[in-house]
């Protein structure tokens, strides 16, 4: 299992942050992203070599795009003799109340950034243009939102054209998955157990006793991993503890994350994932006390101070040191300008 300061790095986010968050998180086990393709595309499946799975990182991509979206991309082989030897997979995961209608534009956007990213590699390698083979691009779109995904993907949906002209626009498949609206026997047809897992964040809203149901239906199935598959297995319990914590309300956790526990078969996963659970609990808890201090500052700052920079705010914001929190509230009761204060963040 992960490293406790990896996850709890990973997780140290605002709450709204989580279903992006989490899903990236879920997709950085190459079994999960055989478990996605399995879901939208089957017969797909047995094309691709997934345990040469590899994620590309994404630096090409300018930094305020970067910034903008959620999303991996991987390269993998494909199995036997085929002209193409390598296909790559990009996810983008949507998590948005509202239904962006430009989708389809912004995966091809990213997707000629890719191409593009080749081009230049070749281009610096001197690499003859009779030899430049683009890899082609799996596109997929994962999303959770609670609204249904009504809007067509297709670039013509978002022109307005006489039917002549739509031969000029560029075509491709992008595939999607709706979490929310997919029926369960969709999600679980090929008895991975990523499937089994969107179970359970199709009930992250539900009624306590719809959501103790499908814990209790994914861990019967995350159980059946073997020993070969520990990593996956404790990676998507864990994932569990975590969709309680941040989704589920507080008076729920304790009798949620027992409920996990007492279905853990595997004694080695029962005694880690306890450790992990008390560990994370704490730092949830310590996370909302420095949220309250940062809040309570922030008022402090507005009532002392006529005018407060949008940097200064934005530096309280990032400070999670305690301490530090508490030594600047008893320096702005003192202060006689806000200049006075060193606002820098410290915590490093």
């Amino acid at each position: 299992m992960a490293e406790e300061a990896e996850i709890l790095n990973f997780f140290d986010i605002r709450i709204e942050h989580f279903p992006d968050r989490s899903a990236r998180w879920l997709f950085q086990d190459k079994e999960n992203v055989r478990g996605l393709v399995e879901i939208v595309a089957t017969e797909l499946v047995e094309l691709i070599n997934f345990s040469q799975l590899a994620q590309i990182n994404r630096s090409f991509i300018p930094d305020n795009l970067r910034e903008q979206e959620s999303d991996l991309v991987f390269s993998v082989p494909l199995h036997g003799e085929s002209e193409t030897d390598e296909l790559l997979i990009y996810i983008l995961i949507e998590h948005q109340s509202t239904v962006d209608s430009t989708m389809g534009f912004r995966v091809l956007f990213y997707m000629t950034q890719i191409w593009d990213f080749q081009r230049r590699e070749w281009e610096s390698n001197n690499v003859p243009k009779s030899q430049w083979r683009f890899r082609p691009i799996l596109p997929i779109l994962f999303y959770t939102g609670e609204q249904r995904w009504n809007t067509p993907l297709p670039l013509n949906a978002v022109m307005d054209l006489p039917d002549v002209f739509s031969r000029f626009v560029p075509q491709f498949d992008t595939l999607l998955l709706s979490v929310k609206e997919t029926d369960e026997a969709d999600l679980t047809k090929s008895d991975h157990p990523l499937g089994w897992l969107l179970t359970v964040l199709q009930k992250e809203h539900a009624a306590k006793e719809a959501i103790s149901t499908a814990l209790i239906e994914a861990m019967s199935h995350i159980n059946t991993l073997g020993d070969a598959q520990s990593q996956h297995r404790r990676r998507a319990i864990v994932y569990l503890l975590l969709l309680i914590l941040h989704r589920r309300p507080v008076e729920e956790h304790e009798e949620l994350r027992t409920l996990v526990d007492q279905h853990i078969e595997q004694p080695s996963d029962r005694e880690e994932v306890e450790v992990m659970a008390q560990t994370m609990a704490e730092h949830l808890i310590e996370r909302g006390e420095t949220q309250a201090k940062q809040e309570a500052l922030l008022k402090l700052v507005r009532f002392q101070f006529d005018s407060v920079p949008e940097s200064v705010i934005n530096q309280i914001n990032l400070i999670q040191s305690l301490s530090r929190l508490d030594s600047l509230f008893e320096r702005v009761l003192t202060a006689q300008t806000i200049d006075e204060i060193d606002w820098q963040n410290r915590d490093g």
